[in-house]
């Protein structure tokens, strides 16, 4: 069994890993490196074309070309995609067609965020697409024999997260970006535990996990934490004349399910507006997974939002706004708004819920500094990490390997910085740096006998 660590090992973002097992390669994710291109999904015109060699010369792509390099990119059989984040799907637009022969695997809400980033981009693929259900198995016919791959359902940020254990004749490789364990979500089930256990009493040879808050001593809270605190920062906002505005992450269903809920007791109209949420929630709806479609006000388009955004700042009190740029992204409408580029211009007493962390890279946080200032200096009301992560911290990683008993552990999803902390868990639970557990760059492969 080889590992080639292609993206996602040295930064957040860029994930992809591709697993060789004689003739036959499996890819897994394949993210884009968002600081790369911040405002990319709230621009309403694109000034740019956006195409494989233009990201490849901003960096936003993972280098898959080591493949090329090595010979694997013809033996490619399917590509893989955990979740329908774009750290981890934004780049396959871009890549798939470098794999014609391969087919591409995801649950039915990533598969159908990935058609509605086809469609928005106007890109024709000829892969042939497979959806697949949460705790299913499928075989894929390899060259050198069978290839079963079994999609276990795992709690994350987003609908339909699974955990991918691929079963070769070499061992299993199991496949863990991105998981917390969430006891109670707001939708859906608990993970599969008793899954995990079996497949840690059967043997996994090697375990790809998300790394990225292996330095927090905790384990990350339940989405139902969050859910409080976004009825706790509902009932503080009481001047019925001010402008409400709250900003998540738009893939993040279950907490827009949260927002809308308690946004209800306020008696205002919630509008939706911009490309992502409205890419997100459309594809939550395709599937059936969208409990407050009818709830809700959906806005997309820059004339229209525009438009709307004239009607709230005359009847500033009957609305609430939900829109993304809680990362500060250029072009995202609160960056817009912030900077005083639409009808609705904030004021004094004006709130905005920051339901969000902001994502732990520099370009973000500089941005999301500069932006706080500007509201700040209008005197608008702000009230930020109204959040819980999607992301494990140390206890939850200690608890899946101690589950799954893997012979090999490789940190993923950050910085060395970031990854560290996880050689150094394991560490204490008898890896030895270099040996069973493994630092990796981008572009490394690894070999295990």
């Amino acid at each position: 069994m080889e590992v080639c660590t292609i993206g996602g090992f040295e930064q957040v973002g860029k994930n992809m890993t591709a697993v060789k097992v004689k003739d036959d390669v499996i890819i897994f994710d394949a993210g884009i490196y968002l600081p790369a291109i911040i405002a990319i999904q709230e621009e309403e015109a694109h000034e740019h074309i956006y195409n494989e060699k233009s990201l490849r010369r901003i960096g936003a792509l993972p280098d898959d070309t080591v493949l090329d390099k090595h010979g694997w990119t013809d033996k490619v059989k399917a590509i893989v995609i955990g979740h329908a984040h774009l750290d981890h799907l934004g780049a396959l637009p871009y890549l798939a067609h470098r794999y014609p022969q391969a087919e591409i695997i995801a649950t039915p809400f990533t598969m159908a965020v990935f058609d509605e980033i086809l469609k928005s981009e106007n890109i024709f693929l000829k892969n042939r697409k497979r959806i697949i259900k949460e705790d299913s198995t499928y075989v894929l016919n390899g060259s050198s024999g069978p290839i079963k791959m079994e999609f276990i359902h795992t709690t994350h940020s987003t609908l339909q997260c699974v955990f991918i254990a691929m079963h070769t004749s070499e061992g299993t490789f199991f496949y863990a970006l991105d998981f917390k364990f969430d006891n109670y979500p707001v939708i859906g089930d608990p993970p599969r535990y008793n899954k995990l256990k079996e497949l840690g009493r059967k043997g996994v040879k090697v375990l790809v996990l998300d790394s990225l808050y292996s330095g927090k001593e905790r384990k990350t809270p339940s989405e139902r934490i969050a859910r409080n605190l976004v009825e706790e920062a509902m009932t503080t906002v009481r001047d019925r004349k001010s402008a409400l505005i709250v900003t998540t992450f738009s893939s993040h269903i279950a907490r827009l399910k949260s927002i809308v809920d308690f946004g209800k007791k306020t008696g205002r109209q919630i509008v939706f507006v911009g490309r992502s949420l409205n890419k997100y929630v459309s594809a939550a709806i395709k599937v059936g997974q969208c409990p407050f479609r009818k709830e809700v006000i959906m806005m997309k388009y820059r004339k229209q939002v525009d438009s709307f955004l004239k009607k709230i700042e005359r009847e500033r009190g009957k609305y609430l706004l939900v829109c993304t740029g809680h990362q500060a992204e250029p072009g995202s409408i609160l960056d817009r708004i912030a900077k005083d580029e639409t009808p609705l211009k904030l004021k004094e007493g004006d709130n905005i819920i920051f339901c969000s962390s902001i994502i732990p890279d520099p370009v973000n946080i500089n941005a999301r500094d500069r932006m706080d200032k500007k509201l700040r200096k209008k005197g608008v009301r702000i009230q930020t990490d109204v959040h819980v992560s999607g992301h494990g911290g140390r206890e939850d990683m200690r608890d899946l390997i101690n589950i799954l008993k893997p012979k090999h552990i490789i940190p993923a999803h950050g910085t060395f910085q970031q990854e560290t902390p996880l050689i150094e868990l394991a560490g204490e639970l008898g890896y030895k740096f270099g040996d069973t557990s493994h630092l990796s760059p981008n572009g490394k492969i690894l070999r295990f006998d």
